[in-house]
């Protein structure tokens, strides 16, 4: 038997404020655990502001190696490449001058011509202008006869620390960015530490054998693991720089010379193959302030493909150990 149309409307009613009730009560749900997620967010943050107020206090350190740590405590060498483009080494060599732990900046100088008298004294003018803490930072030219790639990877007995920061004259991160990507090389002294990743796969199509190809960042994104940082941004130990000059393949330093392509590979094989270990990277931000470079070229990525090849020939294998392992700033990371 039907209901009158006064007991219909009357459940209809009903129907209405209890769904209405039931969604009031899941919008208030949410709408309180939206609210307890952004406090417990808020006061992370603000115990890690707390504890990172000073982000250059962060030292690692080893009690069994302390001479080392004090000699490492001292900073690091810039190391900067450059190839007629003073205006970007200006630009770049201000801008680093301010980063609390430089040391010193040594300027690999390949020129036909040598550096200019102004051009030096503009530099030691920026660099004490931009210097914070009112330390000393010693600007020097490593002057090179001989225009070669790998020049920028030459003995030099002047340097004063243990590390150098190898960068080339056209890229720029924050000071915040290199303190950082130093305090891990302090816990890693015998491999590489850099901004720009890149890896190595085998392709065993090509006759049977091993055959390796190199990525670029986008493989290295698509992937998720690298297996070398490049040389236009990263740290290592000083000793590396003495191994590619004196132990470092003679053939290997020509095919770099000819081709002008691939020093840093065959870097990146040096220290693999002496350290067993893979790089590590660590993710900052990159300013390019100069035109495109050879890696925009038609065919780069083949070139370095046979590079790769070439230098595991040479080597008699492949030194390079990949990884999956990034290193990031939590300070100016909201989710990682």
């Amino acid at each position: 038997m039907r209901g009158s149309p006064v007991s219909r409307r009357a459940v209809q009613r009903f129907r209405q404020l209890a769904f209405s009730s039931v969604g009031s009560v899941k919008i208030k749900l949410l709408l309180g655990f939206c609210i307890v997620f952004a406090l417990i967010l808020l006061a992370s943050r603000a115990s890690s502001f707390a504890r990172w107020k000073n982000p250059h206090s962060f030292v690692l350190q080893d009690d069994n190696n302390d001479n080392d740590n004090n000699i490492h405590r001292k900073g690091y060498t810039l190391l900067i490449n450059t190839w007629k483009r003073n205006d970007l080494l200006r630009k770049s060599i201000s801008h680093y001058a301010e980063c609390p732990r430089l040391d010193s900046i040594h300027i690999v100088w390949s020129e036909p011509d040598p550096p200019s008298e102004s051009l030096a004294n503009y530099l030691e003018h920026i660099v004490h202008e931009n210097t914070k803490d009112g330390h000393e930072i010693e600007v020097k030219f490593d002057i090179n006869k001989e225009d070669s790639l790998n020049n920028r990877f030459k003995e030099n007995r002047d340097l004063k620390t243990d590390v150098v920061f190898s960068i080339d004259d056209d890229v720029i991160l924050p000071c915040s960015s290199v303190e950082l990507a130093f305090s891990i090389w302090l816990s890693a002294p015998d491999t590489m530490v850099g901004f720009v990743p890149r890896m190595h796969w085998v392709d065993k199509s090509e006759n049977s054998k091993d055959y390796y190809v190199y990525g670029g960042w986008w493989s290295v994104w698509w992937m998720g693991t690298y297996s070398m940082v490049l040389s236009k941004a990263a740290f290592f130990h000083k000793k590396y720089l003495a191994m590619y000059t004196n132990e470092m393949s003679a053939s290997i330093k020509e095919y770099v010379t000819l081709n002008r392509n691939c020093e840093d590979i065959a870097m990146s094989f040096l220290v693999a193959n002496a350290s067993s270990a893979p790089p590590i990277w660590v993710k900052g931000k990159i300013f390019e302030i100069g035109s495109t470079g050879i890696s925009s070229l038609g065919g780069h990525s083949q070139k370095r493909t046979e590079c790769v090849n070439r230098f595991v020939a040479e080597f008699g294998r492949m030194p390079l150990v990949s990884t999956s392992i990034k290193v990031v700033d939590s300070r100016n990371t909201w989710f990682w």
